[in-house]
């Protein structure tokens, strides 16, 4: 089956579905759509708003559940989706605590996080993630941890989320995994409802200038193998 698309009136693009090239741009045209459209914005977790597609909510609970860290560090709390997630997989297992952080944590998500029935497994800090008295906090809070994972989904600017990594990768120990989450906004650059300056400004772009800076770290491709995502080359493993 074949599909043509006008891309302009002077640029048009046509393809096999079927093909290796139809599945890319069927999968670049869904993800442009779906961001238009803000389907990440209809899921829950065990009743509380995750702001992920459900591709990456199974890829999180996979490599939670291979690498059973004891301690998760999430920067961006938002409504709680994601530290509730990944306190569930953290519960199965039957240890580990998640921390998660923000410069605001409002009063409404605080109240809705704190009486959830995995509340117990969850702290958090509120402030900006970069800010050394937030990091100061942290370390003390995950003293003795032996494999921690980062997550980092706070603000998602070049120089944001470099600072983050350049942060946060101290805690991750031979072998563990950083997560850089929406680094689809280069992607997404193009799309009417981007914000200025994605093309350039994005995380994608920090996780390509810390793996030239750090050669103890390499992406895995494993955890991309499903390619409808918001974390393109996000899954980074700290090498011995």
């Amino acid at each position: 089956m074949k599909v043509i698309i006008e891309k302009s009136e002077t640029e048009r693009i046509e393809f096999d579905i079927y093909s290796k090239e139809g599945f890319n741009y069927l999968t670049e045209l869904w993800l442009k759509s779906s961001f238009f459209n803000k389907i990440m914005y209809e899921s829950t977790w065990l009743g509380i708003p995750i702001i992920q597609f459900p591709d990456d909510m199974v890829i999180m609970q996979e490599l939670i559940w291979k690498l059973r860290p004891d301690i998760i560090i999430e920067t961006g709390v938002a409504h709680g989706g994601s530290a509730i997630l990944s306190a569930s997989i953290l519960e199965l297992i039957g240890s580990g605590k998640v921390i998660g952080i923000d410069i605001e944590i409002r009063k409404y998500n605080d109240l809705a996080i704190r009486a959830h029935p995995l509340s117990h497994r969850i702290e958090l800090v509120e402030g900006s993630s970069v800010d050394p008295e937030t990091v100061r906090k942290v370390g003390e809070k995950i003293q003795g941890s032996k494999n921690a994972l980062v997550i980092l989904d706070s603000d998602h600017s070049f120089r944001h989320v470099l600072a983050e990594m350049e942060i946060y990768s101290r805690f991750v120990s031979p072998g563990g995994y950083m997560v850089i989450m929406d680094g689809i906004q280069e992607m997404l650059s193009d799309t009417p409802s981007a914000k200025p300056g994605w093309e350039n400004d994005n995380p994608l772009r920090a996780i390509r200038k810390f793996l030239d800076e750090h050669g103890n770290w390499e992406i895995d491709p494993y955890y991309n193998r499903i390619p409808i995502t918001c974390n393109p080359q996000g899954f980074l493993r700290r090498l011995s």
